[in-house]
């Protein structure tokens, strides 16, 4: 992006000369088109004004924009259309003030949309980072005259998705650092550590235990053999996350950790909170049943949950009610399913899922406190078990041999 110098002629034939900003040559004779100019002459913007943001954009090479990006653009997006500033004027607001660049592009192209022509939502599902969810809300909005409502819900559907999100992740990943860190720890010992005592046993004479002998033959595989294993764990980690990336590997995934203990809670009830709540501010923005489970399929990241879910969206084109699959499904809660049905009953379903997604989370909440008192005394139990057992082995000769004398 910068800014082009352009000569043109106007309808009346004369010439006129300014300054356009735009990524490149073929924009600037498209907007001086538009504004009833013929072009003659681009001249291009000179190096001190090129925009390395744009240009890393443009080349792919710019990181895409968050959903904490997207929350805080929805969030000003909603005021200003509140305040009845014009949708292409809030745009070109936000578009100023954007940091990010991606999202900074992806605003000025829909908003050159929008002067063209087309809804905000037709504009936004030509972007990247506007999902389905998203586009589809706006089209609501629009077509029922209450985007400000619609992207107020949406901001706030995207802060809470977020934080279940970073809960699950900040649970998940605590043990597998502290884990690593161990596993380095050992792994330095054996190494390097271990080694400086195998001279030493053997000048004792001592009958070496069958413990320590285990300790020793293992370091002496890992000295032999990790150089091997680093590049083997990580092809190992590739093809892992190759098959985990197809459709069967990520059910069989998926499913392995749905089982595990805590782990398998905090998943599903992390899932089953965003469902609710995705489903809550579709069904309270106007969306009907059968779109609003087609779109919730498409967010929720479990292969396993999306598949019943798939199931129930089936059900209910069938005929029936949204409570009735959602019973058949094992790990929904049966006090879940009669606070849908009471939804159904009285007209009041996205405020009962509302409810439901608080009572999900609230759970997540509680299942990550407890599985971080359990966790955090386990790992440290079993590593510095580990390490007692190598340290053990090691001066157990040596103690021997004192005693022997």
């Amino acid at each position: 992006m910068g800014n082009w110098r352009y000569e043109a002629v106007n309808k009346e034939g004369r010439r006129e000369a300014g300054t356009i900003q735009a990524s490149n040559a073929k924009e600037v004779r498209r907007v001086l088109r538009g504004k009833g100019l013929r072009p003659k002459r681009v001249i291009p913007p000179s190096i001190l004004e090129f925009d390395i943001s744009e240009w890393m954009v443009e080349k792919g090479l710019a990181s895409p924009f968050g959903a904490s990006d997207l929350m805080r653009f929805t969030k000003q997006l909603a005021i200003m259309v509140n305040a009845g500033v014009p949708i292409i004027q809030s745009l070109e607001i936000l578009y100023k003030q954007q940091k990010h660049p991606v999202l900074k592009r992806a605003i000025k192209r829909i908003g050159s949309d929008v002067g063209e022509g087309k809804t905000i939502a037709e504009a936004m599902k030509e972007q990247k980072g506007f999902d389905k969810l998203y586009c589809n809300l706006v089209k609501a909005g629009e077509a029922g005259g209450i985007l400000d409502s619609i992207l107020n819900k949406l901001s706030t559907h995207l802060e809470k998705q977020e934080k279940i999100k970073a809960q699950i992740k900040s649970a998940m990943t605590y043990p597998v650092v502290v884990t690593l860190v161990g596993i380095g720890v050992i792994w330095g010992m054996m190494v390097f550590v271990v080694p400086q005592f195998v001279g030493m046993l053997a000048d004792t004479g001592q009958a070496i235990p069958a413990i320590t002998q285990f300790v020793i033959d293992t370091s002496d595989f890992l000295g032999n053999y990790s150089m091997y294993m680093v590049p083997g764990a990580i092809a190992g980690g590739a093809a892992l996350n190759s098959f985990v990336k197809t459709p069967s590997g990520k059910i069989i995934y998926d499913r392995l950790f749905m089982k595990a203990p805590i782990f398998g809670e905090i998943i599903v009830k992390g899932n089953l909170a965003s469902f609710s709540r995705t489903l809550a501010t579709m069904l309270g923005s106007g969306v009907s049943l059968v779109d609003a489970l087609d779109i919730c399929i498409e967010t929720i990241d479990n292969g396993v949950i999306s598949e019943d879910l798939t199931e129930v969206r089936k059900k209910v084109i069938e005929g029936k009610t949204l409570t009735e699959p959602l019973e058949r499904i094992s790990y929904f809660p049966a006090m879940v399913t009669q606070m849908v049905r009471v939804g159904e009953q009285t007209g009041q379903v996205d405020q009962m899922l509302d409810k439901v997604a608080e009572v999900f989370e609230d759970e997540v909440n509680a299942l990550i406190e407890t599985m971080t008192k359990m966790v955090e005394p386990i790992i440290i139990v079993v590593l510095g078990g580990i390490i007692a057992t190598i340290l053990i082995a090691m001066y157990l000769p040596m103690f021997m041999s004192a005693g022997g004398a």
